[in-house]
């Protein structure tokens, strides 16, 4: 009875445990949108920095609390937007305290020349229209304007005789510290956001290659070229064959199989060549092996040479495993991309009646990530590559990210987002933007008036390869109406890869 207990809580911890990490993986996916991250921040930062400057303000008793109502303004300024021209720190800072200062100003010269009108808080009407002048004067043509500016110059309208020196000081002590604390989230945080957010910049390197098809050597070279972008990446070669016996032989070839370093004749190094020999070091086996045999000898050189063509041409390291698929494809690929600690998947395209065979659709509907890549050829480069979006998401993150590392520094990345004819340029313009302003390299922006199928195919063919999602989050009564686009692309004469992240 303890015993069964003790299982049953183990079990409820372990779902709890899955069920923390995929809400935690949600809100990780949720906080990649840039949108979502800024009104996150405003909700954290801009009450953080009134609190310090409201501390600040009950420990020094001439500071005048009249800054609150500019400063939270410029705060919300600062922060809604971080790369606009308003969320310029020196700006901040300059404007809002010129503002005070021009209030001031102004609120002399209508005691000196105007009358003061009755009331404690009465304040001159040419005073203020003389304040708010004075203000647009002096920002214009030093290039500060701040809108939050207008109001620190007219709380000066209010300020006691005795406190306008203090207020001056407060306004600027009080934006200074609000500065400083948005130039060390903008500079630690936000625009290091790919680096703590986006998964895809520090996973993604260990990567899995089921060699099925034809074209399993472009795809496997694709695989590579991923990895290579960090240190750590390595490839896994996956060969499935029908029962165990048959792996176990293939697997014993493997072993008995070294690489030689051979160097040419004028001392150059060669690329590195994959020799077979026999088990007890003689001579290779002769025409007496069966054909059965021969064809796992095949095999496995087809392997090996694809192996030692990817070491050498890209310098990651390159491993290939056989398994026996136990009759079920998709779950051995599965099972070995576990064993082998890899979290991408990268596999041939394969198509029945023009939708993804059942072992794509098995793998799309796993927690790994996938990519798809259809060939069109022997391309094993791709320096132009066209990633075509929807909007900001952790695909549309991944696929950036992919295209950056397929382009590497001297390649080429266009982003593009079909808005038809009544869209908003504007909008999508700025939602690009953000997209990929956190990664370096060559970007284009292509905003087309047109649908997606009509520019992949009028498009597509001036890129190596067209990288697009999967869309798995549409429902099935949508993918039944409009198939996704990835399987509209039969027409378009150039590589494809559909991407997708998994669903842990």
């Amino acid at each position: 009875m303890l015993d069964q207990l003790r299982a049953r809580l183990r079990a409820a911890a372990r779902r709890l445990r899955r069920v923390e990490r995929r809400e935690l993986q949600d809100f990780r996916r949720w906080a990649e949108v840039t949108e979502n991250l800024v009104h996150l921040s405003m909700l954290v930062f801009v009450p953080l920095a009134i609190v310090l400057v409201t501390t600040l303000a009950n420990a020094v008793p001439q500071l005048s609390f009249l800054l609150f109502p500019p400063l939270a303004a410029g705060s919300y300024t600062l922060f809604v937007d971080p790369t606009s021209k308003y969320s310029d720190p020196k700006r901040f800072v300059a404007g809002l305290t010129i503002g005070a200062v021009c209030g001031l100003g102004a609120l002399a010269v209508s005691n000196s020349y105007l009358t003061p009108p009755g009331g404690q808080f009465a304040v001159n009407a040419l005073g203020a229209g003389l304040a708010v002048f004075a203000t647009g004067v002096v920002t214009w043509p030093l290039d500060i304007e701040e809108p939050s500016s207008y109001s620190t110059a007219l709380l000066a309208l209010l300020v006691e005789p005795n406190q306008r020196a203090a207020f001056v000081v407060s306004i600027f002590l009080a934006s200074s510290l609000v500065a400083v604390i948005f130039v060390v989230w903008r500079e630690e945080f936000y625009e290091q956001r790919a680096t703590y957010l986006y998964e895809s910049m520090s996973g993604d390197d260990h990567v899995l290659v089921p060699m099925r098809g034809e074209s399993a050597g472009q795809t496997a070279m694709l695989g590579a070229r991923l990895a290579a972008a960090h240190e750590a990446g390595k490839v896994v070669l996956l060969d499935m064959v029908s029962d165990t016996e048959t792996a176990a032989t293939e697997q014993s070839l493997m072993r008995e199989t070294i690489q030689l370093d051979i160097r040419s004749e004028n001392g150059s190094d060669a690329p590195p060549a994959r020799t077979r020999i026999a088990a007890d070091g003689g001579e290779p086996t002769d025409a007496t092996e069966t054909a059965g045999q021969h064809n796992l000898e095949a095999q496995v050189d087809w392997l090996e040479t694809h192996a030692a063509r990817i070491e050498t041409r890209t310098g990651v390291s390159c491993q290939v495993v056989v398994a026996s698929d136990d009759g079920s494809p998709a779950a051995t690929t599965l099972r070995t991309a576990r064993e082998t600690n890899c979290d991408l998947i990268v596999a041939p395209y394969e198509s029945r009646h023009g939708a993804l065979t059942p072992y794509l659709q098995r793998l799309f509907r796993s927690e790994n990530d996938i990519v798809v890549h259809r060939s069109r050829g022997d391309r094993t480069r791709w320096k132009q590559v066209l990633v075509p979006v929807r909007s900001v998401s952790d695909v549309a993150h991944n696929m950036v990210d992919f295209a950056t590392r397929l382009a590497g520094r001297s390649g080429r990345v266009a982003v593009a987002t079909c808005i038809g004819s009544g869209g908003d340029r504007r909008r999508a313009e700025e939602m690009l933007a953000d997209l990929i302003e956190p990664y370096e390299g060559a970007f284009e922006t292509r905003v087309p008036r047109t649908d997606i199928q009509t520019f992949l195919a009028d498009t597509g063919p001036q890129y190596d390869l067209v990288m697009i999602g999967a869309s798995r989050d549409r429902s099935k009564a949508s993918r039944f109406i409009s198939p996704p686009t990835f399987e509209r692309l039969e027409d378009v004469e150039t590589d494809v890869a559909i991407v997708d992240r998994g669903r842990a």
